[in-house]
């Protein structure tokens, strides 16, 4: 009887540590899902910014459309991304393009004299270093969730899950785009 005991005892801690290992790779799942949601909000916010500034910029550098298009053309790509791998990359070229944008400005010293344009820069610049927070933080669950995937014994109960992407940012847009002059 008690050998039958200590069995179903050893069963149980094992179906316990079992359903543990199992839930804990939903709950960071979960948990990369909400940072990824954290991150978009950003992006999203970053892009509300921008025609805002582009309007501002129009005003003192009209004739620099291509310019103003292609930064148009990046915000678009960023608010009908559908995916984090499609976002990453639409905000990659939105960096570029505001790059551009800002290196245009110096240009036109009325329009870095103007206060919209000098609390769209402010705003831009909040959100960038809110977006950077967004994406460590991203990153470190997705670390966390293809740790505990990937690993033993974690692998035994990842169910064919896959493992996440970082959200990564290419060389040449390792930078927030300066926007103080």
């Amino acid at each position: 009887m008690g050998v039958i005991i200590a069995i179903v005892a050893i069963v149980v801690v094992i179906a316990l540590f079992c359903i543990h290992l199992s839930n804990n790779i939903v709950r960071l799942s979960n948990r990369c899902d909400n940072a990824w949601d954290q991150c978009n909000a950003q992006l999203k916010r970053r892009a509300d910014l921008i025609p805002n500034l582009v309007e501002t910029v129009k005003g003192y550098a009209s004739h620099e459309s291509g310019t103003l298009q292609a930064v148009i053309a990046a915000r678009n790509g960023v608010t009908s991304a559908t995916t984090p791998e499609d976002a990453m990359a639409a905000n990659n070229q939105l960096t570029g393009a505001l790059r551009q944008l800002f290196a245009l400005s110096e240009s036109y010293p009325e329009l870095k004299a103007n206060t919209n344009f000098q609390q769209l820069q402010n705003q831009l610049e909040e959100t960038e270093n809110k977006i950077v927070y967004a994406r460590q933080s991203y990153n470190d669950c997705v670390l966390m969730f293809n740790n505990a995937i990937q690993t033993f014994p974690g692998s035994l109960f990842a169910s064919g899950r896959s493992p996440k992407k970082g959200f990564e940012i290419s060389d040449a847009d390792a930078q927030a785009p300066q926007v103080k002059f």
